[in-house]
């Protein structure tokens, strides 16, 4: 690197990637990049940057919309409901469980999560309404699905358009079958990012949910360990393997969201001492809502990487007595070992490689861990819709200066990432292609690229064995980064 500094190198990268644009947007986007430092305490958000602000337009951005939001993340991994998207097919298709949240069950009996359910919207039904196509629908489902536990209806943006009362076919469908049936509004067009169709997933939950509280929970009895996993979507096992660890430390999983979870489980969470929160992003409403309502305390944690866990485990086990805190060291040092050799295998492979990321939730900051622990440098990270408190979090984890991205579009990422040269990309599909046609290595950290788990002990093996596997395969010396061309 010479004379220059990499928090140099990085903002002479931003600069010359603004210089690019048009003042107009030079000065939108010049709000939405910066260099953060773990020094950077004194400013709101890491780097300085601003979020949960407009795309701008005509730029292609990665974010999702409402609609994706709320059925794709919050609602689509619970598995003994069915979840119809109402309106067209194409955003329809996106009710299929793409991200791979694995569940135990049987698939179209007691089981949904994989199945696809749409009204499928044609031109009638926007000019003369869909409530009845959706009334039959409802009744199919019941008819050739009885073992469901309850329906949601996730609108898509020609519902808010038509006006559609989803509320109303709900209610008297719910009256009609006695089972539960929950209208949530999450038109793709509301708000400026998926985020918003996570809030607006956490009210319903609230609304529809929490009030079968006394029914579903009268036969749990409570014990002082009882926890929730909030905000684990159970991608490629990550809450199995997260349960494993809090089980063995002395609690009781009483419930987790929504991977993996029933709607039963998650109406008896107002019964549990604690919530344990994954994903902040998505979840912190329905959290702040429980501590509020019902007086349940709630912590994030991060299980990417030993050393978080390790941290993780005793922050949790502080909560409880002294019984659970001696099980807690017991946990650490049972899984020391294993770990001890995954670092003795991996981290002189990887040892100074340097990553950037750009994924979203809360893995842009959680998973700079697991890098760090296998000696890897993170140099650049990023949110897709992230809010401030994101940013400002992403403080605690950056071990050196790093480029802060929000809302980064292609020509962005791509202008940065062939300025700083990282040895690894690590990102959404979107842009998996882009960076391997490049000749560069490549993991996609939305759904582990059909690996995983990742959480945990386990799973620290095996993201340390598929980092190795992107990064040290013998197929890119078959391909070159344009940087080597010149």
């Amino acid at each position: 690197m010479g004379l220059e500094t990499l928090e140099e190198q990085q903002r002479r990268a931003l600069a010359e990637v603004l210089d690019a644009y048009p003042e107009k947007a030079k000065k939108n986007r010049s709000k939405h990049l910066g260099v953060g430092t773990p020094e950077d305490d004194a400013s709101k958000t890491c780097g300085g940057v601003r979020s949960n602000k407009k795309t701008v337009p005509g730029v292609m951005s990665q974010r999702g919309c409402a609609y994706a939001g709320s059925r794709g993340v919050v609602w689509g991994p619970i598995k003994d409901m069915i979840h119809i998207s109402h309106g067209p097919i194409g955003c329809g298709q996106y009710s299929r469980g793409g991200r791979r949240n694995y569940y135990i069950g049987t698939t179209g009996i007691d089981a949904f999560t994989t199945m696809n359910f749409s009204t499928d919207f044609q031109e009638k039904d926007i000019v003369f309404g869909g409530d009845k196509k959706l009334n039959k629908s409802l009744d199919e489902i019941n008819e050739l699905f009885p073992l469901n536990n309850g329906i949601s209806i996730q609108s898509e943006c020609p519902i808010g358009l038509i006006g559609d009362d989803i509320g109303a076919v709900s209610k008297e469908k719910t009256k009609e079958t006695g089972k539960v049936v929950i209208p949530v509004n999450c038109e793709g067009f509301r708000g400026v990012s998926q985020s918003l169709g996570h809030h607006i997933a956490n009210d319903a939950i609230r609304d529809y949910v929490f009030p079968q509280f006394s029914a579903e929970a009268k036969d749990l009895v409570s014990t002082p360990y009882d926890v929730a996993i909030i905000g684990d979507y159970n991608i490629g096992g990550d809450a199995w393997s997260s349960r494993i660890l809090l089980e063995e430390m002395g609690l009781r999983v009483v419930a987790q969201w929504s991977g993996d979870a029933t709607f039963k489980e998650m109406a008896m969470t107002p019964k549990v001492k604690l919530n344990l929160l994954h994903c902040y992003r998505s979840m912190n409403y329905i959290s702040r809502h429980m501590e509020k309502e019902y007086g349940i305390p709630w912590m994030e944690y991060n299980f990417f990487g030993p050393s978080r866990t390790d941290e993780s485990l005793r922050k949790i086990a502080a909560f409880f007595d002294e019984s659970i805190q001696a099980k807690t060291e017991e946990v650490i040092a049972k899984y020391k070992k294993m770990y001890d050799e995954v670092l003795a295998k991996y981290r002189p492979r990887l040892e100074g490689k340097k990553v950037m990321l750009f994924v979203g939730g809360l893995r842009p900051r959680h998973v700079i861990g697991s890098y760090e622990d296998l000696g890897m440098h993170v140099i650049g990270t990023g949110y897709e819709f992230a809010h401030d408190d994101d940013y400002k979090r992403t403080t605690e984890e950056i071990a050196r200066s790093t480029i802060i991205y929000d809302d980064v579009n292609e020509y962005e990422l791509e202008a940065f990432v062939k300025k700083m040269q990282p040895d690894l990309v690590a990102s959404g599909i979107k842009e998996k292609y882009v960076f391997q046609k490049m000749g560069l290595p490549y993991r996609q950290m939305h759904s582990w690229d059909y690996s995983g788990p990742y959480h945990g002990y386990d799973g620290f093996a095996i993201f340390a064995k598929d980092m190795d596997l992107a990064i040290n395969s013998p197929v890119w010396s078959h391909s070159k980064a344009p940087w080597d061309n010149n």
